[in-house]
C-alpha cells in the first residue's frame, strides 16, 4: 500500500503550452496483405500434397501486431484450400500469467480467436525437449506443435527491447522462446541478455532442425504500424542471413521521436500489447539493463507514464523505465502476473520492474517530471506527450521543440497552442 504523500507533490509552478503536431513517415505500405500471405505460402509449399490431410500448427504471439488476425485467418484459409488441417498455438513464453487460459485470453484481446481465424486454438503449457545446445542448455517446444505434421512460425521482425544483436525480436525468438513456453523462456532467460543475443539463434536453428517447421512468415511494419512487407522464409533462413537482413530493414522503418533531446516525455499508456517492457526502449533511448548501452537517439531527462493498457491484464513489466507514475497505474498492476513474467525473464526484466515515484494523479505526475527535469523555469521545458511508444504519428509538444526537429523530420502543426487540462481528480482531459 502506497501511503498518502500529497504534501510532497504540492507545486504552484506553470506547465508549458503544447502544440499538436503530425509526424509523417514516408515509408512503404503493403496494399494487399492477404495476397502477400498467399504468395508466401505458394513459395514455400509449391506442392500442396505436402500438407494435404496434415495438421499444421500456426504460432500466435502476445504482441499487438496490426494485421495479425488477418494474416492468421488468411493462412488458415489458404492451408485449408490445400487440404491441410491448420490450428493455432499461443507462442508467448511465460506471458498470459503462464497459463493456457491466460494465453488464450491474451490472444482474444489482440483480436485472435477461433472465430476470427477460422481454426481451433490449442493452448497448452506442456513442452517436449528437442535437444541440447553445445553448452548443455535444453531446447523446448510446445508439445502440441511438436506433435503436429508441420509448423508455420509467424511473427513480426523488429528491434528487441533488451539488447542489440544480429537477431533480435522475430522468427528466431518465436521459435526459441515463444514455442518454448514457460519452461523454454525461463531456461534461456537464466543466461541474461547475452543468452538472448547468443543462445536464441542457436536454439531457433535446433528447433528448425528437430521440429516439423515448414517455413516462417515474417511481418515488417512501417512507422505508422501498417504492414510494409511480408516475407516467407525457409527453415534455414530463420536465424539466418535472410532474417538478419529483415531486421536491418526494420530498424530503418521503426518510429522515432524526431528530436535530439526532450526534458519531459509524458507517455499516456504502457503495456505488453505495446512492447515486451511496456514502452519500446529503442524509442525512449533507455534500455536499463546492466552491461547494455542505451541508444539515446533522443536524450530524455524525465519520463512520466500515466496508465496501463487493459490488454496487459495487469502486467506492468518495464514500469521501472519511467521516473514517475500514478496511483491509478499502481492500482492496475497484477503483481503476481508481473513478477511471474519478470522473474521468468531474468535479470533484464527484474532491473526494470522497480516502481518509480508514484504520484497521486496524472497532473501531479506530469508536474513532478517537470520539477525534476533540470529546467529552472519549467514553463520553458521541452515537453512531449505521446499516447504510447507505438503511436508517434501524432503528439503534443512544446512549441519550441518544432525548431529543434531533426533534419529530415516532417512535422505539421495542427491547431493553436493550448494548455493541458485536468478534471477534478487530476486526470488529463483529452484535447480534441
Amino acid at each position: 500500500m502506497i501511503p498518502e504523500t500529497r504534501k510532497a507533490f504540492e507545486w504552484q509552478g506553470q506547465m508549458p503550452l503544447l502544440q499538436k503536431v503530425r509526424q509523417t513517415f514516408l515509408q512503404p505500405r503493403l496494399e494487399d496483405v492477404p495476397a502477400a500471405v498467399r504468395q508466401g505460402v505458394d513459395e514455400m509449399l509449391p506442392q500442396p500434397d505436402r500438407v494435404r490431410g496434415k495438421r499444421i500448427a500456426l504460432t500466435a504471439g502476445s504482441r499487438g501486431i496490426t494485421d495479425m488476425p488477418l494474416i492468421l485467418a488468411t493462412l488458415v484459409s489458404k492451408l485449408r484450400e490445400m487440404g491441410a488441417q491448420p490450428f493455432i498455438v499461443p507462442a508467448m513464453g511465460s506471458h498470459g500469467g503462464a497459463t493456457a487460459e491466460g494465453q488464450q485470453a491474451l490472444l482474444a484481446d489482440l483480436g485472435v480467436t477461433e472465430e476470427s481465424a477460422g481454426a481451433p486454438i490449442c493452448a497448452s503449457m506442456e513442452t517436449v525437449e528437442l535437444g541440447r545446445l553445445d553448452n548443455g542448455m535444453p531446447v523446448y517446444c510446445d508439445q502440441l506443435a511438436a506433435a503436429a505434421d508441420g509448423i508455420v512460425i509467424v511473427n513480426r521482425i523488429k528491434p528487441h527491447t533488451d539488447f542489440n544483436g544480429e537477431f533480435e525480436s522475430g522468427l528466431a525468438k518465436m521459435a526459441a522462446i515463444g514455442l518454448g513456453k514457460l519452461r523454454g523462456a525461463d531456461t534461456i532467460h537464466r543466461f541474461g541478455w547475452q543468452g538472448l543475443r547468443d543462445l536464441v539463434p542457436q536454439a531457433a536453428r535446433l528447433v528448425c532442425q528437430k521440429a516439423p517447421v515448414l517455413f516462417g512468415l515474417a511481418v515488417l511494419e512501417n512507422a505508422h504500424h501498417q504492414s510494409a512487407q511480408i516475407a516467407a522464409l525457409a527453415p534455414h533462413d530463420i536465424a539466418g542471413a535472410r532474417e538478419a537482413e529483415l531486421l536491418r530493414i526494420a530498424y530503418q522503418w521503426m518510429p522515432r521521436l524526431p528530436f535530439h533531446a526532450i526534458d519531459v516525455l509524458v507517455v499516456e499508456e504502457m503495456g505488453k500489447n505495446i512492447s515486451g517492457v511496456g514502452m519500446d526502449t529503442k524509442v525512449i533511448g533507455r534500455i536499463k539493463v546492466h552491461g547494455v548501452p542505451d541508444q539515446a537517439a533522443c536524450a530524455i531527462a524525465a519520463i512520466a507514464v500515466l496508465r496501463l493498457t487493459p490488454a496487459s491484464h495487469g502486467n506492468a513489466a518495464g514500469i521501472g523505465l519511467a521516473d514517475v507514475t500514478t496511483r491509478r497505474l499502481l492500482e492496475q498492476i497484477d503483481f503476481e502476473t508481473t513478477y511471474l513474467n519478470c522473474i521468468t525473464s531474468g535479470i533484464t526484466a527484474i532491473q526494470r520492474a522497480a516502481l518509480p515515484v508514484v504520484a497521486p494523479n496524472e497532473k501531479a505526475a506530469i508536474e513532478t517530471a517537470l520539477r525534476v527535469c533540470g529546467r529552472p523555469d519549467p514553463s520553458q521545458a521541452r515537453l512531449a506527450r505521446i499516447k504510447n511508444t507505438l503511436s508517434l504519428d501524432e503528439m503534443d509538444i512544446s512549441p519550441g521543440l518544432l525548431a529543434e526537429a531533426l533534419p529530415g523530420s516532417t512535422l505539421t502543426p495542427i491547431g493553436a497552442p493550448f494548455a493541458l487540462q485536468f478534471d477534478a481528480q487530476g486526470s488529463l482531459v483529452a484535447n480534441d
